[in-house]
């Protein structure tokens, strides 16, 4: 096989191949887990463990107390998203036969700090996301937009932020 046969988007269709072959094989591969575990490290300061990666960093701005030496959480969320999104995209251009040549995604939310602050009570979350896609690819317009809406139907990030997913916070 040639490279370009083998790749598109730089994405290893092999691959891809294989491991949608192992789950239609046997359906409970398909069920992974994934964990994160974070350090403290004084102030708003922290850091997440993740897999055998550095730790990834967190503070709050000096605005809002923090010494502003990495995002804080709310950033991370919006670029995490934002990162899933992308796998997205590509898997899906890739697996469509769409080259792309950029993608872009510019991600924006807004978070009304009264109930972080203790002044209020209610919602301490996001109260809105917009994530602004842009793409730069020969296909047509129909193509994209069929893309569009597979990986937003296909987001696993996006789908959790988008429907109330039960969350655990136990303190031992």
């Amino acid at each position: 096989m040639t490279e370009t046969a083998t790749r598109l988007n730089d994405v290893d269709i092999a691959a891809v191949g294989q491991l949608v072959e192992a789950i239609q094989d046997d359906a409970g591969k398909a069920q992974t887990t994934w964990a994160a575990h974070v350090q403290w490290n004084g102030s708003f300061a922290s850091a997440a463990r993740i897999r055998d990666f550095s730790p990834v960093p967190s503070d709050e701005p000096a605005a809002l107390g923090g010494g502003d030496t990495a995002p804080n959480p709310v950033e991370q969320l919006l670029g995490a998203l934002g990162n899933c999104l992308a796998v997205g995209y590509a898997a899906n251009a890739t697996v469509a036969g769409i080259e792309l040549k950029d993608l872009r995604i510019d991600l924006k939310g807004d978070v009304d700090l009264h109930v972080f602050l203790g002044l209020a009570e209610g919602h301490a979350g996001f109260g809105s996301i917009t994530a602004r896609v842009t793409i730069d690819s020969d296909a047509p317009r129909e193509r994209l937009d069929e893309l569009h809406a597979k990986v937003q139907a296909s987001s696993p990030v996006g789908h959790t932020l988008a429907n109330a997913v039960p969350v655990e916070i136990v303190l031992n």
